[in-house]
């Protein structure tokens, strides 16, 4: 549906998918390093820059003059044309706006001292954008050789005078041996966010993403929502990406070492076949300007898992402590009394 006419159209075969259309292929990492990749796969979007929290998002006619969808501060800068390469697959949103929404406010409804003015101003139908945030996906075969130790565990009865009298007891020791082997994994979709508007703690708390559910991109999708182009580039997004790889590869070395206990010395690790892909995953954002200060919440478009600011109410603080010091006193009072055989006054 168009935002401004409201000339409504059926976008055809949008299900198509690796079981039922057309497939998600992978996209060559080394010609994308070299730009190689074919014109096909690459487009050009105008795009507006948020000066406050870094976000870089489509830019039509609606967007000028309006607030980040990120930091609610005003957007107003309009970058020109973006090059970049073409989102391969999204996810489409599975909550609407309003599923978002009572999302959020379940969520402030669990934090007892977040400020009620803001729970109230949040709950009040303020807007929440739908963003499709952008990801990349790398795919990779890895074979590591390593050299470490296995350890094994055993007990050792040890006997010592004390007093001359003979104590006996059990210390416990490691036996290391070395070892060596190879490891071998095959990667598949390792998930990196492909922007830094948004904190890697926000991003992390909505995971986990079903990128089983992923399909074709097609603009159909973005129609009525908002898209955030990446800035986080292929090369810098895959250097992420072989650190969730390295953490996974030590795994496997120490099951493969065994043993009670490893120690690592070396691992050395070959990479082969990259694949990539630019996905987009859908993101419902509110940004509030409460009381001079800037409240931002997400909620992942596909599971409703909601991350946030975390509000505090300067009186719901002092409230508890002012009860707790109360309560303390008065536990404390009756202790004393219990103490000194005395009666507690009527009324505790």
């Amino acid at each position: 549906m168009c935002d401004h006419c409201g000339y409504t159209d059926e976008a055809a075969d949008l299900r198509a998918g690796p079981w039922g259309g057309q497939a998600i292929r992978e996209q060559d990492f080394q010609a994308a390093l070299r730009d190689q990749l074919p014109q096909t796969e690459m487009e050009e979007t105008r795009t507006a820059h948020c000066n406050s929290c870094g976000a870089t998002v489509d830019f039509n006619d609606a967007t000028h003059g309006r607030e980040c969808p990120f930091c609610a501060s005003p957007l107003v800068v309009d970058t020109g044309a973006n090059r970049h390469i073409k989102p391969r697959a999204l996810l489409p949103f599975a909550l609407d706006e309003e599923a978002a929404r009572q999302a959020m406010s379940n969520w402030l409804g669990r934090l007892w001292f977040a400020p009620s003015g803001l729970k109230k101003y949040a709950r009040r139908g303020r807007k929440m954008d739908g963003v499709y945030v952008p990801y990349w996906t790398f795919d990779a075969l890895t074979r590591s050789a390593y050299s470490g130790q296995r350890g094994t565990v055993y007990a050792q009865s040890k006997t010592v005078i004390r007093d001359g009298q003979p104590q006996t007891h059990t210390v416990t020791k490691v036996r290391w041996r070395s070892v060596a082997g190879q490891v071998h994994r095959a990667f598949d979709d390792v998930l990196v966010l492909g922007a830094r508007s948004l904190p890697r703690a926000y991003t992390e708390a909505l995971a986990p993403w079903d990128l089983s559910r992923l399909v074709p991109y097609a603009p159909e999708y973005i129609a009525g929502l908002r898209a955030e182009a990446y800035t986080i580039d292929l090369d810098e997004a895959f250097h992420q990406a072989r650190g969730q790889m390295d953490r996974v590869i030590e795994r496997d070395v120490r099951f493969d070492i065994g043993g009670d206990r490893q120690r690592i010395t070396r691992i050395d690790t070959q990479v082969s076949d990259v694949t990539f892909k630019h996905v987009l995953l859908p993101v419902w954002i509110a940004a509030y300007k409460f009381r001079g200060r800037s409240y931002r919440f997400v909620v992942n478009g596909q599971t409703g898992q909601v991350k946030g600011d975390r509000p505090w109410s300067a009186g719901k603080i002092a409230l508890a402590i002012a009860a707790g010091l109360i309560l303390a006193a008065i536990v404390g009072y009756a202790i004393s009394q219990q103490q000194n055989g005395g009666m507690l006054p009527s009324g505790y």
